[in-house]
């Protein structure tokens, strides 16, 4: 199978991170206090979270992953607060034959204010066959600028980029949690900045369906929501939905994408207090 092909899961799932020039662990954020803008703001500008809306803390997400009828990995997900901020930590691995054909062993990490939904820095390290990752993003409210660093771990080559921002931006990875906090009504379109591939991409989370979703942790009823966008990552990878518990948590239990290739499906099989 080529190598394109099996680092799609990877991809299609925490929306393309291996598309994004990121990565690297955590460090301590700079001191800046971006002001994200109220209801009604334009594109470039994130919606605070609504009003009584907690993110997940000191949880643990398992999602069994498979591609077509095969078990192909597992992803975990992990939600720690640090002060006001909080960190998501994130790895997926390919596991049985999947992983004798292409060997995945990526991890994610990001960053944002919980107030407002900015992110401050993603982080990803990541082992895809032959190739090794180590990349940092910092979004620079202050500066106004987003700073990409990555390196090469195979050849030892470097990169740095940096890129004009304004306003409250999410990542790739902090935005399919940033999105339940909104409000989901059936019918409703909103619009999410994230910041992908040195631009701010435009993001329309489009609200299509309740559909009650079956998984090994049991049976919820859920709103079906496909994000899509004129460019980025998000752009031309197929289709992709997520499904968001039909109550105030909006946790993502499921998680698909319709690829040229096949089917990838993310489903939750374990959700832990650790």
């Amino acid at each position: 199978m080529p190598t394109l092909k099996m680092r799609a899961p990877t991809a299609a799932f925490f929306c393309a991170l291996a598309c994004l020039a990121s990565g690297a662990s955590p460090t301590q954020l700079p001191a800046q206090s971006p002001v994200a803008a109220p209801a009604g703001s334009p594109p470039n500008q994130l919606t605070p979270p609504q009003p009584g809306f907690s993110f997940p803390d000191k949880q643990t997400f398992t999602y069994a992953v498979d591609w077509r009828v095969f078990p192909a990995g597992i992803a975990v997900i992990h939600f720690q607060s640090q002060g006001d901020n909080e960190q998501i930590s994130a790895s997926a691995q390919t596991s049985g034959a999947i992983n004798l054909i292409f060997h995945v062993d990526d991890r994610f990490q990001s960053m944002f204010d919980r107030q407002h939904g900015c992110s401050y820095q993603f982080n990803k390290q990541t082992v895809e066959g032959r190739r090794q990752i180590d990349a940092t993003l910092r979004l620079d409210y202050a500066q106004s600028k987003a700073i990409n660093d990555q390196k090469n771990l195979v050849n030892g080559q470097t990169r740095h980029v940096e890129s004009p921002i304004h306003g409250c931006l999410t990542d790739l990875l902090t935005g399919i949690f940033y999105a339940a906090s909104q409000p989901l009504q059936l019918g409703h379109n909103f619009v999410i900045p994230v910041f992908d591939a040195q631009h701010t991409i435009p993001v329309t989370m489009k609200v299509e369906a309740r559909e009650e979703i079956k998984t090994p942790l049991g049976a919820f009823k859920t709103l079906r929501v496909q994000p899509t966008a004129d460019a980025g990552v998000v752009k031309n990878r197929g289709d992709i939905w997520i499904w968001y518990t039909d109550d105030a948590r909006h946790l993502p239990v499921q998680m698909r994408a319709r690829l040229f290739w096949g089917t990838i499906t993310f489903r939750l099989t374990g959700n832990e207090n650790k």
